[in-house]
């Protein structure tokens, strides 16, 4: 069976909290936190996550109103983001934009905000845009707007792909697209802290397009009764579905190990990720024998020690791969890599869309070909 590990140690009441540790507490999976009745905490989070929803609610009402303006780029805006915090699966989405760009031949730039860690260090997301959308600038301010002019003036860009920012509504767009991951797709319903959810659902009826991801990891019924749900707040939506399509696996010197030969391989996993479970289900479905998995909080820093210990535990397993996702990777690439066996690698996938991609395309190429009115 497998182990699953959490941060720098196995799951256990003496930890601090993790990001696994806070899922466990609001998706009422522990009966207790640290002593405390678990649905005690969970009534202190829902306390404390009433203000900020009431600050949520104002600024959106604020900018729908106009008293907060949003400022125009000058060139067609085009929004990818999430009503949840942690591994929907927007970045696959967002590096899909690009390339539909480049099929359109249009210049295009992503705009992100960025993520600092106590160190200072830039976070994983524009790393691995900037590795995945090759040619295409990156550009990193929490600034929109300012992000938005340097990538005009500087980079010549004709469409700007804003990552992340369906709740930053400063710098206006022209197209809202909202990922929403099938496997937990409105944050156990409740607002942050309580819940993952940013703001309310209700907010999808700013959105223009939904975009279902891990569509292969839930049954049928469970994806067309989430489209009802979506459809209930915002019936004009596009909605297609879409699943995150494993096309390789890496190793340090890029040498592509065959998908087939992940069946019955003994892999030991790790990532820091919003979703791990995600991960490991992909690993499961590609056959593999997964003999420990370890879940680091989302955007953990990795250090040499961090690989040093995945490895050793890989050794003591008798594993044959150490496996981890492309975002984590492009966090190691200034790590020195332990030496010896088992190697370690990371698992390429591509969002592909299965169902309602025509429909989808041809919402972007009414935006780019300046056929949708504005605020639409």
């Amino acid at each position: 069976m497998t182990q699953v590990r959490v941060g720098r140690a196995s799951i256990g009441r003496n930890l601090e909290l993790s990001h696994q540790t806070y899922l466990n507490l609001i998706s009422a999976q522990d009966r207790s936190f640290y002593g405390i009745p678990a649905g005690t905490a969970r009534g202190v989070l829902t306390v404390l996550s009433w203000p900020y929803s009431a600050v949520v609610r104002l600024r959106n009402r604020l900018y729908s109103s106009g008293l907060l303006a949003s400022h125009r780029a000058g060139v067609p805006v085009v929004c990818v983001g999430n009503l949840t915090t942690g591994g929907t699966g927007k970045t696959p989405l967002v590096v899909w934009m690009c390339r539909y760009l480049r099929k359109r031949q249009l210049r295009g730039a992503i705009l992100t905000r960025g993520y600092k860690t106590q160190k200072g260090e830039s976070s994983d997301e524009p790393a691995l845009l900037t590795a995945q959308c090759g040619g295409v600038p990156v550009v990193v301010n929490p600034n929109r707007v300012a992000g938005a002019t340097q990538a005009i003036r500087s980079h010549g860009a004709q469409v700007l792909v804003m990552d992340d920012g369906f709740q930053h509504r400063r710098l206006a767009r022209d197209l809202d697209i909202v990922a929403i991951d099938a496997t937990l797709p409105f944050g156990y319903g409740r607002i942050l802290p309580a819940g993952l959810l940013r703001e309310p659902v209700t907010g999808l009826r700013r959105a223009h397009a939904v975009v279902l991801t891990r569509c292969d990891q839930v049954p049928d019924e469970t994806l067309s009764q989430i489209e009802q749900e979506i459809q209930a707040v915002n019936r004009n939506l596009v909605i297609a579905r879409s699943i995150h399509a494993p096309v390789g696996i890496r190793t340090a010197r890029e040498a592509e190990i065959p998908l087939k030969e992940m069946r019955g391989m003994r892999v030991y996993a790790f990532c820091g990720i919003g979703n791990p479970q995600a991960f490991l289900r992909t690993l499961e479905w590609l056959g593999a024998d997964v003999v420990e998995s370890r879940a680091f909080d989302d955007h953990y820093q990795y250090t040499a020690d961090d690989l040093k210990s995945v490895h050793g535990q890989a050794q003591e397993r008798q594993a044959s791969l150490v496996l981890t996702t492309q975002k984590d990777w492009t966090k190691m690439t200034r790590l020195a890599l332990p030496e010896g066996a088992p190697s370690l690698a990371y698992l390429a996938i591509d969002l592909r869309i299965t169902t309602g991609e025509e429909a989808l395309t041809s919402l972007i190429d009414r935006v780019l070909d300046g056929r949708m009115p504005l605020g639409l």
